[in-house]
């Protein structure tokens, strides 16, 4: 039978069943911080993470609906990070389509929802489903723990290389959708650790905390991967299989 973790095992063990499953180990993103992509999928990524943290504020909208008044903490941290997408000083998808744009695609283009991968769409839903169907504190598990708290350090090793006018060459205005991410989405996961395992105090809500936390993960690292096969790979071919030196650099 399963018993009832104490909160640093628990945080430990929402940890662990991210460990080995990070996105930033993705072969997307491994040719993204060592230099190899052209704009040209940075405008495919653009394209695609718009349907996928478009809508963010709404997924955790089906949370905060969810969460009863006594876990006040809970939905205040919501109904700011709420705020934070879509209101507060400016809408965080605006950042992204300035991105994009710099990449060569279009507002029309990234907002067109028949331009994004079949993983992409199959991610978009499964956030959908997660946040309006299960406990709230499972579904900030999936969505906070697994999916945002991951950010920051995707991140910082995405920008320095978008900086660098050796490598990618955007301005700090065209990527600061990236700067903002770094710490927001820091101070979003730590925030959603804390509810997790504040409110997570059944040890079958830890136990599925846990495995949402591991899913969650397991869904951004297929997401991720999936656009390197689909748009990348055409160009640089398999990241596993081609020697580093052989890949192609930045056109």
């Amino acid at each position: 039978m399963a018993h009832l973790l104490s909160e640093d095992d628990f945080r430990v063990a929402l940890q662990d069943a991210m460990s080995g499953r990070e996105a930033k180990d993705a072969s997307f993103s491994q040719a993204w911080a060592q230099g190899k992509l052209q704009r040209k999928h940075f405008a495919r990524w653009a394209e695609n993470h718009y349907h996928y943290v478009g809508p963010f504020a709404d997924y955790l909208a089906y949370i905060y609906a969810n969460t009863p008044d006594s876990a006040a903490s809970a939905k205040d941290f919501l109904l700011q990070n709420m705020w934070e997408e879509e209101i507060g000083d400016i809408r965080h998808t605006e950042l992204l389509i300035r991105f994009a744009e710099a990449c060569g695609t279009t507002r029309q283009a990234v907002e067109d929802p028949r331009n994004i991968t079949a993983v992409t769409r199959g991610l978009q839903s499964w956030c959908y489903a997660v946040a309006f169907r299960e406990h709230f504190t499972v579904a900030t598990a999936a969505l906070v723990v697994g999916l945002e708290s991951q950010v920051p350090s995707i991140y910082r090793k995405q920008l320095p290389p978008l900086l660098d006018p050796d490598v990618y060459g955007f301005t700090e205005d065209e990527a600061e959708f990236f700067d903002l991410h770094i710490t927001s989405d820091e101070i979003h996961g730590e925030r959603g650790f804390q509810i997790v395992v504040q409110y997570a105090d059944t040890p079958d809500l830890q136990q599925r905390c846990i495995e949402i936390t591991r899913d969650g993960a397991d869904m951004r690292f297929a997401y991720t991967k999936a656009l390197y096969d689909t748009y990348v790979a055409p160009d640089l071919g398999d990241w596993q299989a081609a020697p580093e030196g052989e890949l192609l650099g930045v056109a």
